[in-house]
């Protein structure tokens, strides 16, 4: 039985049992590839996360609308059953804690390290691929990188792997400066 990583209580429940059962099945990475479309999906649409979320929605209807989707989108049976299951518990609020759950697990069998990086303007592929290659030395072990875009850090970085964090931003170093100069 897998542990549920960092995610804890009913969605770390979810996650392990998914993982489990696509493990056993030989689908791990075909779960994985549907829950990044499902995700990026959610993501894209504020009804569907409105409708995920929101308690005014029966679990009936939940899970007729999540059938209705997921069998458009033609993920796997297990994929569907998952999410059918959750909206039928009335736990679809935490399908997207689940995925990401699922996700942790996924690259600790892999023994790969998630970097989460945020920059001020999309990071290239060799900007990627150099960050990858300096934090595999760094840690020891593949590091995936999952990038986000904030405009206000004006330059530089901020990369979290796991409990380690470094602001290399503009905005961080230009407020340590001011504080610097408030200070003297």
């Amino acid at each position: 039985m897998s542990s549920a990583a960092t995610i804890s209580g009913a969605a770390g429940r979810y996650s392990s049992a998914i993982f489990d059962l696509a493990r056993d099945a030989g689908s791990l990475d075909a779960v994985a590839s549907e829950f990044g479309t499902l995700s990026a999906l959610i993501s894209d649409s504020p009804e569907l996360a409105d409708m995920i979320s929101s308690p005014a929605y029966s679990r009936e209807e939940q899970a007729t609308v999540m059938d209705t989707v997921l069998g458009k989108m033609g993920l796997s049976d297990l994929t569907k059953k998952f999410a059918g299951l959750m909206a039928a518990k009335g736990r679809l609020a935490m399908l997207p804690d689940a995925m990401t759950g699922f996700s942790q697990l996924l690259a600790d069998h892999r023994g790969e390290e998630t970097a989460y990086v945020v920059s001020a303007k999309p990071l290239s592929d060799a900007q990627r691929e150099s960050l990858a290659q300096n934090l595999k030395s760094s840690f020891g072990k593949d590091v995936k990188i999952d990038a986000s875009v904030d405009a206000s850090l004006l330059g530089g970085l901020v990369v979290k792997v796991g409990s380690k964090m470094v602001d290399a931003s503009l905005k961080s170093k230009l407020e340590r400066l001011e504080l610097a100069m408030k200070e003297h």
